[in-house]
């Protein structure tokens, strides 16, 4: 099976789609997919489905979304010319594949693609080079990892509250990626290179602390000192003014480095990794 979730959401068995077209179903199928091999009980799926109001016959109009489903998978096998692929003397079938199990229902994904874990996979290996200060190899698994992004995660979707929680942790993860990423470009020496970017990404996330940092040390590294200093005041202008806050220690030393070089020497960048204030 090969899923996608890292914009629209896509399943396919034997290339072809499982994934149904109305609202109802498309959600079951995205909490099964997002625990894939994992059982999703009947709470949870009720919950996403209905918000805490669920009808006395949501049991049944859950399991009618489980059948859609399966007839689904059941014409995908169909088209694979194995009603079931052999797994030893036994076929598999759409049971198999979507397992009905106490308390609830599990998503048997056996061989196949899944963007999620492969993203996991990239990024993790990324923070691991970081770690070891190998900078060239963590932007390259990190750049990687996060060109398996089409979109928001799960765009096509109406996400109810379940959905929601998962897609603000693999939004979050993402986030944490691109940060890590700019990170290891920014000691890799490529200011120029990041600005677009850094600009987008701190008016997306005007309180984000180490965004802002980053864009600072990128500015300061392509001679624009000025427009460094700004960003750090524009910064303290938001925290002050939305949080109560003032800006970290990290970020006033960042700013007092800033002021305190040439307009060609270097600024230090701290620890790699560091999330300094809340996103927005």
């Amino acid at each position: 099976m090969d899923i996608a979730l890292l914009g629209v959401l896509a399943v396919r068995e034997n290339g072809l789609s499982i994934t149904p077209t109305a609202p109802k179903p498309r959600k079951v199928l995205a909490l099964l997919v997002l625990h894939a091999d994992r059982v999703v009980p009947v709470s949870v799926l009720t919950e996403e489905l209905w918000a805490g109001a669920p009808p006395r016959s949501s049991r049944t109009t859950l399991q009618t979304y489980i059948l859609q489903i399966r007839d689904l998978i059941a014409k995908a096998l169909k088209r694979g010319g194995k009603q079931g692929t052999a797994r030893g003397t036994e076929r598999r079938t759409p049971k198999d594949v979507l397992v009905t199990s106490p308390g609830g229902y599990m998503l048997n994904t056996g061989e196949g693609s899944h963007d999620v874990r492969e993203f996991d996979r990239l990024v993790g290996a990324g923070y691991r080079a970081m770690d070891a200060e190998d900078y060239g190899k963590a932007a390259q698994q990190l750049r990687t990892g996060l060109d398996l992004w089409s979109g928001s995660a799960l765009t096509d979707v109406q996400a109810g509250s379940q959905l929601r929680t998962e897609i603000r942790r693999l939004e979050e993860s993402r986030l944490c990626a691109i940060d890590q990423r700019i990170e290891a470009d920014l000691r890799l020496g490529r200011h120029r290179e990041l600005l677009p970017e850094l600009t987008m990404l701190a008016s997306r996330h005007p309180t984000h602390e180490n965004l802002h940092a980053q864009l600072m040390t990128a500015l300061h590294g392509s001679g624009r000192r000025g427009e460094a200093l700004e960003t750090y005041q524009r910064l303290r202008g938001i925290l002050v003014r939305e949080l109560g806050l003032e800006p970290s220690a990290r970020l006033r030393g960042l700013q007092h480095s800033i002021l305190m070089a040439g307009p060609e020497e270097p600024v230090p960048q701290g620890d790699p990794g560091v999330r300094l204030a809340p996103t927005s």
